[in-house]
C-alpha cells in the first residue's frame, strides 16, 4: 500500500508504486459513507493485475469515517454538494488520468452515487463503472449543464451493478430509480446476490473482475 503525501489531493492509496504506473489501466474506487479511502483497498487482490487501483477518500467527515456528500436524509443534503464533489474528484483525476490507458470506476454504496455521477459529468472519460449495493442520484432540473445523461446514454458505457434484494440500506425508491436510470443510460450487467446485505462476497467479485477483464482489458 503506498500513501499519497500531496496535500493538494486528496488521500489516496494505491496498490502500485508511481514508477509502475505509466500505461496501466486505472481503478479508482470510491467507499461508502462513514468509511475511508482504506476501507475497500483489500478487494484490490481480487481484482485484473493489470489495473493500478487507487482508492480515494471522501472530503467529508461522517462517523468513523468519511462520506461524498451528506446523506439525503440530512437537511444539508444537496444536488449542489454532490456537483461539487464530482468536480473536485474530476480535477484530481484529470492529474493522474494522463499516464494511464484508461480509467474505470467502483464504488460502493454512496461511492456508487459518485461513479455515476462522474460518468454523467464526463461520459467519455471512462471506460466502465462498477457499482456494488449502491445508487444513483436522481438530480432532476438541478444537474442540468452539469450532468450530461443524454450524452451519457449514447455512449453505452459499460456499467455493473451488484446489490441484495434484501440490502436494508438503500431505500426502495432509490433502488427503482436506479434501475430505471442504469436501463436508459448505460449498457448494464445487472447481478443478484442472496444473502449479502449491504455488503460485497467474493463470488461478485469474480463477477467483477471477469466483467473487467471482458470490457476493459480486452476492448
Amino acid at each position: 500500500m503506498i500513501e499519497a503525501t500531496n496535500t493538494a489531493a486528496p488521500s489516496v492509496v494505491w496498490s502500485k508504486a508511481e514508477q509502475a504506473r505509466p500505461g496501466t489501466p486505472l481503478l479508482v474506487m470510491l467507499h461508502g459513507y462513514g468509511a475511508d479511502e482504506a476501507d475497500l483497498f483489500s478487494l484490490a487482490q481480487l481484482l485484473p493485475d493489470e489495473f493500478t487501483v487507487a482508492s480515494v477518500r471522501g472530503p467529508e467527515r461522517a462517523g468513523p469515517g468519511y462520506s461524498w456528500f451528506p446523506l439525503r436524509s440530512d437537511v444539508s443534503y444537496a444536488v449542489q454538494t454532490v456537483k461539487t464533489t464530482t468536480a473536485a474528484v474530476t480535477a484530481w483525476l484529470d492529474v493522474v488520468r494522463g499516464q494511464h490507458s484508461s480509467v474505470t470506476l467502483l464504488g460502493f454504496s454512496q461511492g456508487m452515487c459518485m461513479a455515476t455521477s462522474l460518468a454523467r459529468h464526463r461520459p467519455h472519460d471512462y471506460a466502465a463503472v462498477v457499482g456494488l449495493s449502491g445508487f444513483v442520484i436522481d438530480a432532476g432540473t438541478e444537474g442540468e449543464g452539469f450532468f450530461h445523461d443524454a450524452e451519457l446514454a449514447a455512449a453505452q458505457l459499460p456499467v455493473f451493478w451488484g446489490r441484495d434484494q434484501a440490502d436494508p440500506v438503500i431505500p426502495v425508491e432509490a433502488v427503482d430509480f436506479t434501475a430505471a436510470w442504469l436501463r436508459a443510460h448505460s449498457k448494464l450487467t445487472k447481478v443478484l446476490y442472496t444473502g449479502i446485505w449491504h455488503g460485497i462476497n467474493d463470488q461478485e467479485m469474480a463477477h467483477v473482475k471477469e466483467f473487467l477483464g471482458l470490457t476493459v482489458l480486452k476492448a
